[in-house]
């Protein structure tokens, strides 16, 4: 309602800056009285421009002209009747107001201020109380608006107005309500800012402020009614035990209440809020487990009600609930007996009460339960959906917490109640077709939690009970087929193949399609016919309805059941598909790798696995890489493992001395390796080149191996191989190079250059190695080595190799004198053999050589062996000479294995034998000189 406008007397203003800011005012309000000009950006700027002159105005207060506060008094009364206004015609409009409801409650927060600086005005009733009321009444707006703050701010305000006023000893009612209603409206919004502490103590002290009056037992009693429900739901761990205190102050309220009571309509109120207020109790204590407590609040409620004793329908369903959790049925079954009885109770009622009975009951009382229900049947009218609804509530849905054994008792009761012939009966006929539907759909539910527990016995029998409401009709002709199916899974997973396939059969007379065919397969693999599962295979493809996906869980269930060349068969086929160039779900580089992981689980299959990894490398070539790996980071992984497992493959292999196959990966390996994927190479350069070397490598050990020279071609396309990695060597840094691969490559490569009969580019290709900072002794005495020996000799490529190798050898702070007299043995064969008696001087300087590295060792350092070696050699050389009669190339010779002879423990003996010799040898050179110099 409007508020009345209150009339003045002519104001003489105190001073010309009250009639200034006065007038001011009074135009301000003005403009919000017109709302035709109102919007929401006016009124906000009203808003701000009056608080703007309060605020001045404030600070001329206090006002000592009892007219200058009677003519605020007026201006706060036009606003806040302009606000009404604005209110009421937003609330008439159908269409959405003009301004913001935020805009009004701030103006009427400006009027509530503008009254309260008038404070005190002479000629007005209870001024101070008509201020309270302004604050009061914008604190319930703001309240409304959810602006908590400023609503407490308004309330807070009221309280402390009244608070200066002795209203218990005022007659006036209404005064009386507006204290109750300051704190309880306080109290309210403490609550909604989470201060509920700040709020049951504004509760408490509004029993203070109760007068004896009903309506205010009744406002209080409501609110606190109100409090408890909140904290109910919240789901807090005290929030029973907070909500129950409520609940107890609220039965207080209404006892008291009671006797405060003067009609009939009061009275029944009350009671009616009372006993409202006892069944939340009820329900609370039911939460809570105590049970005993629900008894005696069920017994209370019906003691005391009225009226021929017409009692509440949710009674019976709490005493049955708490006597099911004190363990007495029978009083529980009085109780669901009882509720028959019940005049207006639905049948959703009693049947949920049942409901309950069955989920409490446990296996105790399943039997009874059951009997509780089919007694029902023959004593009052139950509907097809009842027992719908009776049997999904007693079934449950997954996920309600219980134990196995728990849904397992219950899927017995719901099969036994759904096979009784009386339940049977509510499904027959047309009329009944949606119930019959539901009812399939609630065993079918059930059942498929049973299958997904892996109760496969009961989710069987389930299963089967659901079939009962299928009508045999073509219509249904589809469910009845899925059903024989999913049959068919049940006594798969109980291992009774021949009941399964029994079911499989039926289902495919009605239905021929892949998830039959599908079945048929798990069957053979369940009977490891992995013939039978491989061409079950072909014949799932030719189904109408056949997805690649089939496919792939052909190969999921048969690397399950270690039927490894099912997997691989299935697999197989799924490739067969990507040819065609459609779109596929998983990606053909997934499917080869899954293959060659399947392949890896058993040895042996190196054939195979080479088979795929060529048909890998052969879709790359064909589909391109981004195509066949994918692109980024994804692509690159897979790339990357073919390349690693070829590599792998190969590596292991060449352990083995499986040659051809080692061969065969390591070159598929290079291929992978230097594929580009997004355009980028991996930083693979020094594997790929490692890949091709050693490819070659193993082109030669399979000569070797099988004893059988390899052809033109294949020696020209190792060149190949070894051109490319040249070239990789070639940009790689000094830094980066692998010494180790650097002489594989020079030693295939010499190889190859050998049999080409390039012995220009062999002497090239040593001396390129043997300039290198890669290069090391020991590979140069196996070059050397290779060089000197075996049909493809070359004795410069020899010679060079083993004299560098001897420098390098000698030039190192501790040098390995076993090979450096390998390199002088062999130094000394490569000059006999190939140049034999042409450049004995070259052979001699090797023994002086060896002589002089030999001179100041330690002993033992030089191998004994091969000085005695030396030693021996050099002396016999001698031998030729000597019966040639060439004394002194003899003399030569013998002076040199003398030598050596001293530099090398354990030779004294051969040493003295020599220096006989040659002391004789000495005196028949002289005997034969002067004989020839006689006349």
């Amino acid at each position: 309602m409007r508020i009345a406008e209150i009339s003045s007397p002519d104001i003489r203003h105190q001073s010309n800056g009250h009639d200034r800011l006065l007038a001011q005012l009074d135009s301000l309000i003005k403009q919000t009285e017109n709302r035709s000009h109102t919007n929401p950006e006016t009124l906000t700027t009203l808003a701000s421009d009056i608080k703007q002159i309060l605020t001045q105005l404030s600070q001329l207060a206090p006002f000592s002209s009892n007219s200058l506060k009677l003519y605020i008094w007026k201006l706060s009364y036009r606003l806040w009747n302009s606000c009404v206004d604005l209110s009421n015609a937003a609330s008439i409009s159908r269409s959405s107001p003009a301004f913001s409801p935020d805009a009004v409650a701030n103006l009427r927060h400006v009027a509530a201020d503008l009254l309260s600086l008038a404070a005190d005005v002479s000629g007005i009733p209870s001024p101070a109380i008509k201020s309270a009321s302004f604050y009061f009444k914008t604190g319930v707006v703001w309240h409304d608006l959810k602006k908590y703050d400023l609503a407490s701010g308004c309330f807070e305000k009221a309280t402390e107005i009244v608070s200066k006023l002795d209203i218990s000893r005022s007659s006036d009612s209404d005064e009386r309500k507006l204290l109750l209603d300051i704190n309880i409206a306080r109290s309210r919004t403490a609550w909604e800012v989470l201060e509920q502490n700040l709020a049951i103590t504004l509760l408490n002290r509004a029993k203070c402020l109760l007068f004896g009056l009903f309506e205010h037992y009744k406002s209080l009693a409501n609110q606190y009614l109100t409090f408890a429900k909140s904290a109910l739901s919240k789901n807090e761990t005290n929030s029973l035990n907070d909500a129950l205190k409520l609940m107890n102050e609220a039965l207080e309220l209404c006892e008291k209440g009671l006797g405060e009571a003067r009609t009939r309509e009061e009275t029944t109120e009350l009671k009616g809020l009372k006993f409202k207020t006892l069944r939340f109790i009820s329900a609370i204590h039911l939460q809570k487990g105590e049970y005993e407590s629900v008894i005696k609040c069920v017994r209370v409620l019906r003691e005391g009600s009225f009226d021929g004793g017409d009692h509440h329908a949710s009674l019976p369903v709490l005493a049955m609930k708490a006597w099911l959790g004190l363990g007495r049925y029978s009083e529980a079954e009085k109780e669901l007996r009882g509720m028959v009885e019940i005049k207006g109770v639905p049948e959703c009622i009693w049947v949920s009460a049942v409901e309950a009975y069955f989920q409490a009951a446990g296996t105790a009382g399943a039997e009874t339960a059951k009997g509780v229900f089919l007694g029902l049947l023959g004593r009052c009218h139950v509907s097809a959906k009842a027992a719908v609804r009776m049997a999904h509530r007693v079934a449950g849905d997954e996920g309600d917490g219980v134990s196995e054994a728990a849904v397992k008792l219950r899927a017995k009761a719901v099969a036994e109640l759904v096979s009784d012939e009386r339940v049977l009966a509510l499904f027959v006929g047309d009329a009944a077709a949606k119930e019959r539907i539901a009812m399939h759909a609630v065993l079918w539910n059930c059942a498929s939690i049973l299958f997904r527990s892996k109760d496969y016995e009961a989710s069987a029998e389930m299963f089967e009970k659901s079939m009962l409401y299928l009508p045999f009709d073509v219509e249904n002709r589809i469910l009845r087929a899925k059903s024989f199916r999913v049959l068919c899974l049940c006594y798969l997973g109980l291992f009774q193949i021949d009941r399964a396939q029994e079911y499989i059969t039926e289902a495919e007379k009605l239905e021929p399609n892949i998830a039959s065919a599908f079945l048929k397969f798990k069957i053979y693999l369940q009977k490891n016919d992995q013939k039978g599962a491989i061409n079950q295979i072909l014949a799932m493809t030719i189904c109408l309805d056949f997805t690649t996906d089939f496919l792939s869980l052909a190969a999921h269930e048969a690397v399950a059941c270690q039927a490894l060349p099912v997997a691989v068969a299935a697999l197989s086929n799924l490739l067969n598909f990507y040819t065609s160039g459609k779109p596929m779900p998983t990606k053909e580089v997934v499917v080869l790798r899954t293959i060659v992981t399947i392949l890896t689980q058993e040895t042996g299959n190196e054939s195979e696995v080479l088979k795929y990894m060529k048909r890998a490398h052969a879709r790359t070539s064909e589909i391109g890489a981004n195509c066949f790996f994918g692109t980024e980071e994804a692509g690159r992984r897979e790339q990357n493992w073919l390349a690693v497992m070829s590599w792998n493959f190969g590596t292991n292999c060449g352990k083995e001395k499986k040659y051809e196959l080692c061969m065969e990966f390591l070159r598929l390996a290079s291929e992978f390796y230097g594929i580009r994927v997004d355009g980028q190479v991996e930083e693979n350069s020094i594997t790929v080149c490692k890949s091709l070397i050693l490819t070659v490598s193993a082109m030669i050990a399979s000569e070797n191996q099988k004893q059988i020279a390899l052809m033109n071609n294949e020696v020209k396309q190792a060149l190949e191989l070894l051109d490319r990695a040249g070239k990789i060597l070639t940009s790689l840094s000094t830094g980066v190079l692998d010494p180790d691969l650097f002489f594989m490559y020079t030693f295939n490569a010499y190889d190859i250059q050998g049999r080409l009969g390039n012995s220009e580019s062999q002497q090239l290709l040593v001396k390129s190695y043997a300039s290198s900072k890669a290069c090391k002794p020991e590979y140069l005495l196996q070059i050397g080595l290779a060089a000197s020996q075996g049909p493809r000799s070359n004795p410069q490529v020899a010679a060079f190799a083993l004299n560098e190798c001897l420098s390098a050898l000698l030039s190192c702070p501790s040098p390995d004198y076993q090979n450096v007299a390998l390199t002088v043995r062999k130094l000394i064969a490569v000059a006999s053999i190939h140049k034999g008696d042409t450049d004995d001087d070259a052979v001699h300087g090797m023994y002086k050589q060896a002589y002089r590295i030999m001179v100041g060792l330690k002993e033992g350092e030089f191998p004994s062996e091969e000085g005695k070696w030396l030693a021996m050699t050099a002396w016999n050389r001698a031998a030729v000479p000597v019966r040639l009669g060439q004394i002194d190339l003899a003399k030569k010779w013998m002076n040199v294995g003398l030598e050596l002879t001293k530099q090398i423990v354990g030779m004294e003996n051969y040493r003295s034998c020599m220096e006989d010799f040659i002391s004789s040898f000495e005196k028949k050179c002289l005997e034969l000189s002067s004989s020839k110099n006689r006349p």
